[in-house]
């Protein structure tokens, strides 16, 4: 933390697989990254699950066909079909999430919520790194 606040200049040292190590010296002014491609990563597989499951990827072809047609009217259509419903599902999702919460009754854990969500926050962020994702 000192380091980044500071922008002072140092050094990362990178072991690979088949022994080979060198440095990069970087201050924290900008992002850093590893230049180097990194064998068993996750990400292909990810991007796979996101656009397999994501929301939007049916959005595509119904929108695409209605303006290959000329037709803007329909696309508007569709694009506020779409968003309609999925801000309303969001909304129901939420609603029923807190209503429920609020059902439970955690006792003295309430005291400590803030402090759960910014745990639950730091281990997302961890898992992050930590899988690479």
């Amino acid at each position: 933390m000192r380091q980044g606040l500071k922008g002072k200049r140092h050094e990362h040292r990178h072991v690979h697989e088949d022994g080979t190590a060198h440095d990069h010296d970087h201050a924290h002014v900008n992002a850093h990254s590893h230049i180097h491609e990194e064998k068993g990563k996750a990400t292909p597989w990810i991007l796979f699950i996101i656009f397999v499951f994501g929301p939007c990827e049916p959005l595509i072809p119904l929108v695409m066909y209605p303006a290959a047609q000329g037709s803007w009217t329909h696309v508007v259509l569709v694009a506020l079909a779409f968003g309609t419903a999925t801000i309303g599902t969001m909304l129901a999702i939420v609603g029923l999430s807190t209503f429920g919460l609020l059902q439970l009754r955690l006792g003295f854990l309430e005291r400590f919520s803030h402090a759960l969500a910014g745990g639950i926050i730091v281990l997302s962020g961890l898992s992050i790194q930590v899988l690479g994702l």
